[in-house]
């Protein structure tokens, strides 16, 4: 039998307030355990929530973002369940009717685009943390993350592989550091992933039974998890197994999921409106001053990449694949001025390569947007050529100065005098007269020989252009 996997996200977007979603405690990661956590946090008696704007201000960013419907009227619920992290006993989420409706996000897959559809984002507060192992034998709780605003963004179960969900995930991941909501850091948790698997007999519309894999934090683990997950599945009912509904856990040393405990139902958390919460209302207006204050979306920018730099539809992906790279690119072709194609394969050839190299974010560069159009007016009039930029850029990021300086320091200039080029060339031609007979023998590649012998004797300062023609010239 064939089968076929379905994969719906729950993630959780921690967003980028200074304070908390219901206080005005610090957000701050890293703190002492416990010293960030205020009356409201450990839900002191007599104690109320008041919302934070600032969180309201994201969830509608987001909405506005993936093009979905935002509830002029939405309602805080409790979700009562008991947890030694959870001193209030509830935690303050959304539950029938969230923030955030119906949206879509396009995700890519080589040539290949998907519509992932969007059922709901909902604002809520996070939970503390049990800490173990900071004493022998015993586990502390740390409250300073509870009440952190979290948006959780819930898709339809719309992926069909681990691919699927990966990309679905890293856009996601994207789009909530590029609209400036998140900061993304995963390894702090500021963004966790919720993974619902089910596998069912391919060309049925019936949907499986699934499972839950709670809390992934990394793309590589996701897609192991999910790929583990789903031979687990069908191995089990190709066995005559049948599967039960559960929350599972995956374990990167070992490469399986395994189950945490039976999958709860909304009615297991006995949510009801929170009677200290009104109702979060969102006029016309307050989306507008949302909407002015949105920067250019992806999508929207890679179209004008494309239609004003004339840049391909790789280039421009490429380049708005993440806010920081746009921004780079953009600052360096307004300092450049020049042909954004050349701006472009630097960004995405050059300085990619250093970054990988050196494990930096592009925002980390030594090399700043205004230095490397220094570097491309050079190449752009002639004084380096392409192979010597490479030196040159080498330089920069060792922190020797501005392309110009070094360029004078190093002696790099390149010859474009034809009388120069041409004297070089004669010393190539009675250095290598086998090698001119090859070529007139019909052996193109002897062509090519004397061209690199040339550009040796100029120690690579001749202009290429220049030693191509004069030696086609001269070899008549």
């Amino acid at each position: 039998m064939e089968w076929e996997v379905v994969i719906g996200l729950e993630t959780h977007t921690q967003l980028k307030t200074n304070s908390k979603i219901f206080s005005g405690a610090s957000t701050t990661y890293g703190a002492a355990p416990n010293t960030q956590a205020c009356e409201v946090s450990i839900a002191l008696p007599g104690v109320l929530p008041v919302l934070n704007q600032e969180a309201v201000r994201c969830a509608i960013k987001f909405g506005l973002a993936v093009n979905a419907e935002i509830a002029p009227r939405s309602v805080f619920a409790r979700k009562n369940y008991f947890y030694p992290d959870l001193p209030k006993g509830y935690q303050i989420s959304q539950y029938e009717l969230p923030v955030v409706g119906k949206g879509a996000l396009t995700i890519q897959l080589g040539d290949t685009e998907k519509v992932i559809r969007i059922t709901r984002a909902h604002l809520e507060e996070d939970a503390g943390k049990s800490v173990h192992g900071a004493v022998e034998g015993m586990s502390g709780i740390d409250l300073n993350r509870a009440g952190t605003p979290l948006l959780e963004i819930v898709t339809e179960p719309d992926m069909r592989s681990a691919a699927e969900a990966v990309a679905y995930a890293k856009k996601l991941h994207e789009l909530v550091q590029w609209i400036g909501i998140c900061d993304g850091n995963m390894q702090e948790g500021s963004f966790r992933c919720d993974v619902n698997v089910s596998v069912r007999p391919k060309g049925t519309d019936t949907l499986g039974t699934r499972r839950e894999i709670k809390n992934l934090n990394s793309f590589k683990f996701m897609q192991q998890a999910i790929e583990y997950e789903t031979r687990w599945q069908i191995e089990t009912l190709e066995d005559g197994g049948t599967i039960q509904q559960a929350t599972v856990l995956f374990n990167p040393d070992t490469g399986e999921t395994r189950a945490m405990r039976s999958k709860e139902e909304a009615n297991d958390y006995r949510y009801f409106p929170d009677p200290d919460l009104l109702p979060l209302v969102i006029s016309e207006a307050d989306k507008d001053a949302v909407r002015a204050d949105m920067p250019e979306l992806p999508q929207a920018m890679k179209a004008r990449f494309e239609a004003e730099f004339g840049l391909s539809a790789y280039d421009a992906s490429a380049l708005t694949a993440a806010r920081a790279i746009a921004d780079y690119f953009t600052a360096t072709l307004a300092a450049f001025g020049g042909e954004a194609k050349l701006a472009a394969n630097w960004v995405m050839g050059g300085v990619a390569a250093k970054l990988n190299e050196a494990d930096l974010d592009i925002s980390a560069s030594p090399v700043l947007p205004a230095q490397l159009a220094g570097l491309l007016k050079r190449i752009a009039d002639n004084t380096i050529s392409s192979k010597i930029a490479k030196e040159v850029f080498e330089a920069m990021w060792a922190g020797e100065g501005e392309a110009d300086s070094i360029i004078d320091s190093k002696g790099l200039k390149q010859v474009t005098d034809s009388g120069a080029i041409e004297a070089i060339i004669d010393g190539v031609l009675a250095a290598n007269a086998a090698m001119v007979e090859e070529y007139r023998a019909g052996k193109e590649k002897a062509f090519n020989a004397l061209v690199g012998q040339a550009m040796k004797a100029s120690k690579g300062k001749a202009n290429p252009a220049q030693v191509n023609e004069i030696l086609k010239k001269k070899l008549g």
